[in-house]
């Protein structure tokens, strides 16, 4: 009766095992699925990345320069000197 319980029970385990390396948490579909979201996490996180240099740049020239500064008023607040005639040329 031992000598068929202990080959039963190696069995059992390794069944157990295999469900596990297949359905488990940590089974081989899970973890190809993960290794896609990260790759996906770090494209999005090098995206970001890029428009955070962009913002760097840009809050860097704003500090350094009056260029920046004017070139923004004109462009998106209208803003002309007082000796120029502001033109709109509509298409």
């Amino acid at each position: 009766m031992k000598l068929r319980l202990l080959p039963a029970a190696l069995l059992l385990l390794l069944l157990v095992l295999q469900a596990q390396l297949w359905f488990g948490r940590g089974s081989i579909p899970n973890v190809a699925r993960l290794g896609q979201e990260l790759s996906a996490q770090k494209q999005s996180n090098a995206r970001a990345d890029q428009i955070n240099q962009r913002m760097e740049a840009e809050i860097r020239d704003l500090r350094e320069g009056l260029e920046i500064v004017e070139e923004k008023a004109r462009s998106e607040l209208g803003m002309v000197k007082s000796n120029e005639i502001f033109v709109q040329v509509v298409k």
